[in-house]
């Protein structure tokens, strides 16, 4: 029989004290609500979505426990999965999703177009840019060669023109459009923030419920039964303060990496940080009219 394969090299973190599973119950339908409308509207049917429940199930109980102890039955007793069911999924040779060329490429450059403030204005809106320029001034040419030498400045402006995240003006010079910010509905891209994003909130929340020691920021401002004026402007005014929020916090980081040359010696720790934000509305019932019926 095959041996389990070795945990990953940062392994999830502990979870000190976890609360009893039936609290746990409530708060875990509400919250797998909106993912499984998504999975039920995409014709995702629930063996497949339980199949990969039980493969994920297994999959971290194995990263929880120590190599020797790592037995199939001790691996039914934490997941309940038969031990059979057990042996064929540890069988299964999964290779792990890889990010996607362009949210790696893209992202990285649009985060210094709107962050450095030689390409972007004050309130962080990226600044139209001449394709090339004499050396340190500001050129997409320039923002380009910033973050990779291994593709043309060329090839990224024509795959975006493509794809219509940028725009030439009038003057020739490279235009980010708006909706760049955003991937486009059902991409690559948008599936990846997708299930990045969404992990990173759990995996903060989840950690935070378990009792971490230095809990993550997990807040937000919320309102129920708001006039439908006092909704549009709460929400207009959460984006306005969101995106002042990320764009300077995207300027401080980049002046910082800047500062210190951008690299990180060879065999020194790093950390994966993400400060993510969201504002979600939806309409309500009425409020029951008239006094409350015995």
């Amino acid at each position: 029989m095959p041996d389990l394969p070795d945990p990953p090299a940062t392994p999830l973190p502990a979870l000190p004290s976890p609360p009893q599973a039936e609290a746990l119950l409530r708060p875990l339908a509400r919250l797998l609500r909106p993912l499984l409308r998504l999975l039920i509207r995409a014709g995702v049917t629930f063996p497949v979505f339980a199949d990969l429940a039980r493969q994920l199930y297994v999959e971290l109980a194995a990263e929880s426990l120590a190599r020797p102890a790592r037995t199939d039955s001790r691996l039914s007793l934490l997941t309940g999965v038969h031990r059979k069911e057990i042996r064929r999924l540890r069988e299964l040779d999964e290779d792990a999703p890889a990010v996607p060329p362009v949210v790696t490429l893209s992202s990285q450059i649009i985060a210094r177009w709107a962050g450095l403030p030689a390409f972007a204005d004050a309130a962080g809106q990226p600044r139209p840019l001449p394709r090339t320029a004499p050396e340190g001034e500001p050129s997409f040419e320039a923002l380009v060669r910033a973050v990779t030498t291994d593709v043309r400045p060329r090839t990224v402006l024509d795959d975006w023109l493509a794809q219509g995240l940028v725009r030439l003006d009038a003057e020739e010079r490279v235009v980010l459009n708006a909706a760049a910010f955003l991937p486009r509905q059902g991409s690559e891209e948008q599936l990846y923030y997708f299930a990045r994003n969404l992990h990173d909130h759990l995996a903060a929340a989840t950690a935070n419920v378990a009792g971490t020691p230095a809990p993550f920021l997990d807040r937000a401002v919320h309102y129920d039964r708001l006039p439908p004026a006092v909704a549009a402007r709460m929400q207009a005014l959460g984006r306005e303060a969101a995106q002042r929020l990320l764009v300077e916090v995207n300027r401080a980081v980049l002046a910082e990496l800047d500062a210190a040359g951008d690299t990180v010696p060879a065999g020194e720790p790093t950390r994966r940080v993400i400060l993510g934000v969201y504002l979600y509305a939806e309409d309500e019932a009425p409020a029951p009219s008239g006094p409350a019926k015995e």
